[in-house]
């Protein structure tokens, strides 16, 4: 999908089928962690997927989509999900399944964590990679990044516009 401010126009075309081997797709430093868009959703798809290598720690605000459901496939590491009043530890090869409308968070424990996020919506096109866009400074390599300061205001500006709701702190440093 292209757009005017050239955020989207990295990625193939999702009309048709496609591998990206890895190593390949957008990369973004999208605070803390490296994210790798690998399909946006158009007029022909309903889905994106976005590749996430994350430092023990790390973890969003709690926060809520509204309209897309994710889905989680942890690739290696560990990681806590977290959903309303529940907690589960997820490893390599969980899945972790996130509806919309349901708030949730998660935190990396291990040194690091790969992990998939697949976003789907059956009532609006997604958006969530475009989230990641909007945030991320685009890199021409995956490494990983230095840590960097976060402006709150943004991040619950952008998110809104995007259909998410910041409900939270992001989790607290890990002992």
């Amino acid at each position: 999908m292209t757009d005017s401010t050239g955020l989207f126009d990295t990625l193939p075309d999702a009309s048709a089928p496609y591998v990206l081997g890895p190593g390949e797709g957008d990369h973004r430093h999208f605070f803390d962690h490296l994210a790798t868009r690998k399909l946006s959703a158009g007029p022909s798809s309903s889905m994106t997927a976005t590749v996430f290598t994350a430092p023990c720690g790390f973890g969003p605000p709690l926060h809520v989509h509204h309209d897309e459901d994710e889905l989680m496939v942890i690739l290696d590491g560990e990681l806590v999900a977290r959903s309303d009043d529940s907690q589960e530890i997820a490893g390599a090869g969980a899945i972790v399944h996130l509806p919309h409308g349901v708030p949730h968070s998660f935190q990396v424990l291990s040194p690091s964590a790969t992990f998939v996020v697949v976003s789907g919506s059956n009532t609006a096109e997604p958006v969530f990679d475009r989230f990641v866009a909007t945030l991320g400074a685009q890199l021409s390599e995956p490494v990983l990044p230095e840590p960097v300061g976060v402006d709150p205001g943004l991040v619950a500006e952008v998110s809104a516009s995007h259909g998410m709701e910041l409900l939270g702190p992001p989790p607290a440093p890990l002992d």
